[in-house]
């Protein structure tokens, strides 16, 4: 337990933590068992997820759980930040695109790329269980690390985003 977290914060944390690790076991049942009857999950960056059991269900299923990442994936937590019935978590990922990653990078082939990218989940709770999560990134940086956005022609980064999230010192970008 984290002595920093009230009871109710370090139960919808400890409700999440297994729901994420359910996802990446591929345990659909116990991924299933962590939410709501009436769960929605929104990708915002590319609308993918699922409305009501069902849909959920078989978005996990068919894209989603056990296929989460490829198997170099590392998460590092920049921030968390509890509501009373909401937990945000702001991360980095870190991956090599080995493998397709459907509810990420629908119809995209694996590239062999290293991705780095700063990720924002929002997680509801409704009576003990997980009501929705809504998953924010930028996709434009994504897509500029596997070569199919140019950051020349556009005002996008690629990794420098995420390894300035990591790094609040390094350099931005500097207007005359």
């Amino acid at each position: 337990m984290n002595n920093n977290l009230s009871p109710k914060h370090q139960a919808m944390f400890d409700l999440f933590q297994k729901h994420v690790q359910a996802e990446f076991d591929g345990d659909i049942e116990t991924t299933m068992a962590t939410m709501t009857d009436e769960p929605h999950l929104t990708n915002v960056p590319v609308r993918t997820g699922g409305v009501g059991k069902e849909g959920v269900r078989k978005f996990y299923s068919n894209h989603l759980v056990g296929k989460f990442f490829p198997p170099d994936v590392k998460m590092t937590t920049v921030s968390q930040t509890f509501g009373e019935d909401q937990y945000v978590e702001e991360m980095v990922i870190s991956f090599t695109h080995t493998t397709e990653i459907e509810w990420m990078l629908p119809g995209i082939a694996p590239t062999g790329k290293f991705v780095e990218v700063a990720f924002a989940v929002f997680v509801g709770f409704k009576k003990g269980k997980v009501s929705h999560e809504h998953i924010y990134w930028d996709q434009a940086t994504v897509l500029v690390q596997l070569g199919l956005l140019d950051p020349e022609r556009l005002p996008v980064s690629g990794a420098e985003s995420a390894q300035k999230m990591l790094n609040p010192d390094l350099p931005g970008l500097e207007y005359d």
